[in-house]
């Protein structure tokens, strides 16, 4: 967990980044977290070389986190090692096993689970091991949230002592009341902060940002 987290406020994470200047611009915004996309499939992939040089111009306080897809053991530790990764994000079907596999490396350990596809948000308990559960919309082509909004209270009452991160459709409009329905660990947002699929837009972040921050109880 970022360090710099407030205890009553979820901490964020900025998915689908592309650049060094983008990434540097998020934790100047306060952002705890970056999701670096390994998916060829989307629009936010990144190759090893695009991601090892965010990873390292980032401040050492800002996790950079690997989203994957389905991935080999073996190759998701390739791009952790490479890109100097802090974390994994497991957005597709994989087995608790691989979870363990990877929390035995130190790392965090990110599991996503959908409302609309399998693995589905009632088998949180499958996944005990993992540091958080990633709880997702699922419908559409891509595996993420495809900019969908959801019945995000569905995962309110998700009592398996796993700290949830809430995504899938999330923007600066809907994020506030999405927190307090739900009270995650954090929150995770990509296309609800961009101009096009993969290209961010800094004011978007920003705002994002600021309502996220706003949800601190003085």
């Amino acid at each position: 967990m970022p360090d710099n987290m407030l205890p009553t406020a979820p901490w964020i994470k900025i998915c689908g980044l592309t650049d060094p200047d983008t990434a540097l611009e998020c934790a100047r915004l306060e952002a705890d977290a970056i999701g670096l996309v390994f998916f060829k499939k989307s629009p936010r992939n990144v190759s090893m070389e695009q991601a090892a040089l965010i990873s390292k111009a980032l401040p050492d306080h800002i996790l950079p986190i690997g989203v994957f897809v389905d991935a080999s053991y073996d190759a998701i530790m390739e791009k952790v090692k490479s890109c100097h990764l802090k974390g994994v994000q497991l957005h597709g079907n994989e087995s608790p096993k691989l979870v363990e596999q990877l929390v035995k490396k130190k790392l965090m350990v990110i599991k996503a689970l959908f409302s609309k596809k399998a693995p589905f948000i009632d088998q949180a308990t499958e996944y005990s091991r993992a540091s958080f559960i990633l709880v997702e919309y699922g419908k559409g082509i891509l595996p993420g949230g495809n900019a969908e909004s959801w019945d995000y209270k569905q995962c309110r009452n998700l009592n398996t002592g796993i700290p949830v991160i809430l995504a899938g459709g999330l923007n600066a409009k809907n994020v506030c009341l999405a927190v307090k329905d739900v009270c995650p660990a954090a929150v995770d947002v990509s296309s609800g902060v961009e101009k096009s699929p993969g290209i961010k837009d800094l004011k978007k972040i920003a705002a994002f940002i600021l309502q996220v921050k706003q949800q601190v109880k003085i």
